[in-house]
């Protein structure tokens, strides 16, 4: 008999008799697998979800609870944003940049505002407020906050700048939880089968089609047919060392991954029938220093004294691109007129302080006229309002003038740079998972982040792109599986 694995498919022939029978097996119960579920049993399919924790959950229970929408929402409109399709889906692309898939960025951009009032049909709330500034995430209930690079450079000379972010109406910090109970409910009052303590182990093939899965409950393979597909929505791989070495190897240069039981299972079981695994390299981090805002008015170097961004970015782009500097750690740099003690959570210590920039320089046992040379021609330009070098926009563009002065070190092992992968299955704009040649895998569907979807390249990430993808994409999966 052929050896269960997650390496290579199970052959129908072998199938000793089937436990579970169903139209569309669904693995994974975070929001992508909730949104496949509903959406198949909305088309008519009988629906089995297995999830392997307790209960339902995932990287996206863990998350803020925000997605990211734009195109013209009714939140956007009151706050005063004329924020178009076109320009939405151009930030989209660049978000993207050189792994964006143009069809699901068009796709997506096309049907945002759908997908929008279909979360709140499903009694998703929002309270519908914009709350100005930079933010991580509200601390309060409310929507609509700036949640990406889109009032900065290069993204905001292609993209007319809007708030894209929008938070489930839920007070302080963790909508994530509340947003997959609603989706859960949902799932659960259109009749889908779940089962939990369920792990999948192996996929079933008749052919080239995919037939089945088998799943490990009470440490006894089940055989469960699935006449007309399986949707993956496992997550991620950042809990898998692995594969993170063997494919995602610079994720190692931090160390607080986010996930649940992200470990690549839906990966390795996508690419066991063929699947083609793309852009594996990919991972988003951020250390949170934007907590508090005014600390976005420093500048960033790296141990040579050199500056490497525009630090009016997303907060996530700036650490992503400080994780590629050389040396270790980068410095954020402050004067008395910005400052303020980052939070605890942050890790972030206080490397050197001076009357001048050249005594931070000296304090930091860099090389005399390197960092004071790079304060001394930012300050120059931004008290003329530019930034020739990187492109820092006013207002937040502003000369650190104002003595004493300040080096924050964000190294990488020590502080809390959170991360989590983003490569994954190649699927179409449908879900499907495709093989090498471009082609559909019968019966094999996925989104969420064991795919490769609308975040997936670490420089331009926004927050709410994977809650955005999966929730959408975890749709499209589950209504093509249905058909």
């Amino acid at each position: 008999m052929t050896e269960v694995s997650l390496y290579h498919p199970f052959p129908v022939a072998e199938v000793p008799g089937w436990d579970f029978e169903t139209d569309v097996a669904v693995i994974g119960f975070g929001a992508t697998g909730a949104c496949a579920a509903i959406e198949a049993r909305n088309a008519g399919a009988r629906v089995m979800l297995f999830e392997r924790s307790s209960g339902s959950g995932g990287a996206s229970a863990l998350s803020g609870g925000e997605i990211y929408v734009g195109g013209g929402t009714d939140v956007q409109k009151a706050a005063g944003f004329d924020d178009t399709v076109e320009d939405f889906t151009t930030y989209l692309k660049l978000a993207g940049g050189p792994c964006a898939d143009d069809a699901k960025c068009e796709l997506y951009g096309r049907e945002a505002l759908n997908h929008y009032q279909w979360l709140k049909d499903q009694g998703v709330p929002y309270r519908g407020n914009f709350l100005p500034g930079k933010h991580i995430e509200p601390t309060d209930d409310s929507t609509l906050i700036f949640s990406g690079s889109e009032a900065a450079a290069p993204f905001c000379h292609k993209a007319k700048p809007a708030p894209r972010g929008h938070v489930i109406q839920h007070m302080g910090w963790g909508g994530g939880r509340p947003l997959v109970d609603i989706l859960e409910a949902r799932a659960r009052d259109l009749g889908t089968d779940i089962h939990i303590d369920a792990r999948a182990t192996a996929l079933i093939t008749d052919g080239d089609r995919i037939v089945g899965a088998i799943v490990r409950i009470d440490n006894q393979n089940r055989f469960v047919k699935a006449e007309k597909g399986v949707v993956l929505a496992t997550g991620g791989f950042v809990f898998n060392e692995a594969m993170r070495r063997k494919y995602c190897p610079d994720s190692f240069r931090v160390n607080s991954p986010i996930g649940d039981k992200d470990d690549g299972i839906g990966i390795e079981l996508g690419v066991s029938v063929g699947g083609d695994a793309i852009h594996m390299d990919q991972f988003f981090t951020t250390c949170p220093w934007t907590m508090p805002e005014s600390h976005a008015y420093g500048v960033f170097v790296n141990v040579q004294g050199q500056r490497f961004i525009n630090e009016d970015c997303y907060h996530g782009r700036v650490s992503r691109c400080a994780v590629d500097q050389p040396g270790g750690k980068v410095y954020l740099l402050l004067d008395v007129a910005h400052f303020v003690q980052p939070l605890d959570l942050a890790g972030i210590t206080i490397a050197a302080t001076g009357a001048t920039w050249e005594e931070v320089e000296a304090e930091l046992e860099m090389p005399a006229g390197t960092l004071s040379a790079t304060m001394a021609v930012y300050n120059a330009h931004a008290r003329n309002g530019s930034d020739p070098l990187f492109d820092k926009q006013p207002p937040i563009l502003k000369p650190l003038d104002q003595a004493p002065f300040v080096a924050l070190e964000l190294n990488f092992e020590t502080s809390y740079f959170s991360f989590f992968t983003l490569g994954g299955l190649k699927t179409s704009t449908d879900g499907e998972v495709l093989n090498r040649a471009g082609q559909p895998i019968s019966g094999l569907f996925a989104a969420g982040r064991c795919t490769s979807g609308l975040p997936a390249w670490g420089h331009g990430y926004s927050s709410g792109m994977s809650l955005a993808d999966c929730t959408f994409f975890g749709r499209q999966a589950g209504r093509k599986a249905a058909a």
